[in-house]
């Protein structure tokens, strides 16, 4: 896990790994804050766009893919917020499914019902749970937004995707705004370019 100093004291931008991502989830009280996680980590929602998400939202492109219709995104251009429909993984639509299941969620309903702040106070509590099964006091510094670094990371770094698909997707308007995501790489590529210069 690496900080990064922000311009107010005792805040960091905290960029993760997904074994910390996985450290984190397992330090989930319930489903429901599981879900906040993974909605954050694997999806790239943002705090506030958590709660608007209801199963109606889901969609099905084929036996392999699914789509998370976001209702209102960011309003980053000025016209107001907009929607789009985020890649939803496999695994995560089951999840949503079971969990829709065992709370008795109507295909209306939220199905993390709470606030934004809600969700922020979810991340924080996770996170300072998390801190204390790992004895990594730097999980108590994670923040709903870093969830979001994380997703954005692991896809344009790790993964290498095409950053027009990580925009349209994450619901950026512009690479000026993922190009922080792209400036940081994870241990791993830092350990494969060197490696593959013959300095490993």
């Amino acid at each position: 896990m690496r900080l990064e100093a922000t311009s107010k004291p005792d805040q960091y931008h905290v960029w993760m790994t997904d074994d910390e991502l996985l450290k984190l989830r397992r330090a989930a009280a319930t489903h429901r804050d599981d879900l906040v996680i993974q909605f954050g980590g694997f999806v790239g929602l943002r705090a506030f766009e958590i709660p608007q998400i209801t199963p109606n939202h889901v969609k099905r492109i084929d036996d392999d893919h699914y789509r998370l219709r976001v209702p209102e995104g960011k309003d980053t251009t000025g016209s107001g917020g907009k929607p789009r429909d985020a890649y939803l993984p496999k695994d995560l639509e089951s999840d949503i499914y079971r969990y829709q299941s065992a709370e008795d969620i109507g295909r209306d309903e939220p199905l993390v019902d709470l606030s934004e702040r809600g969700v922020r106070d979810v991340v924080k509590r996770t996170a300072e749970r998390a801190a204390e099964q790992t004895g990594d006091e730097d999980f108590q510094y994670v923040s709903s937004h870093d969830l979001r670094r994380r997703f954005a990371q692991r896809l344009l770094v790790d993964e290498q995707l095409n950053p027009r698909v990580v925009m349209q997707v994450g619901g950026w308007d512009s690479f000026q705004a993922i190009e922080p995501y792209l400036n940081a790489p994870t241990p791993d590529v830092v350990n494969e370019a060197f490696e593959e210069v013959g300095l490993g």
